[in-house]
């Protein structure tokens, strides 16, 4: 009974938990999604080229390309202070503050202002939280 209350965690390997927890949610969402539309999906070519037209297309390419930039930077920036979570926290912080400013209607800097706010404070609570309180490494 004493082995169900015991985990054990290689340590090399612990900040790749929670990428791949989120990485399998994303993909039975996405499953789900198909699922749900996929006569419309797989119907003609209009549906999607409707769907082209109508998106915005600058804030969905920008998002897509910040989050490769923010994926690929978090390692070698994380190697530069081993052991830290520095990567995360200095990768985040940059990477917040582009993709909240991307979504702004207006972009002015009083706009800007709260954007910048959360940019330094959620990143630096989760890094905190995470590396001090649950003892976690990140990237």
């Amino acid at each position: 009974m004493g082995d169900l209350t015991h985990v054990t965690v290689d340590f090399s390997r612990s900040h790749l938990i929670f990428p791949e927890v989120i990485g399998t949610i994303l993909v039975i969402l996405a499953v789900a999604i198909l699922i749900r539309d996929r006569r419309r999906a797989m119907g003609s070519g209009r549906y999607w080229r409707e769907i082209f037209a109508r998106m915005d297309k600058l804030r969905f390419f920008g998002t897509l390309l910040l989050t490769v930039v923010y994926f690929s930077a978090m390692e070698p920036v994380g190697y530069r202070f081993p052991n830290l979570g520095l990567g995360f926290l200095f990768c985040s912080i940059p990477y917040l503050f582009a993709v909240g400013f991307l979504y702004l209607h207006h972009r002015t800097f009083r706009a800007a202002l709260p954007v910048a706010a959360m940019a330094l404070v959620a990143p630096t609570l989760v890094w905190w939280l995470f590396g001090s309180v649950f003892l976690l490494t990140l990237p």
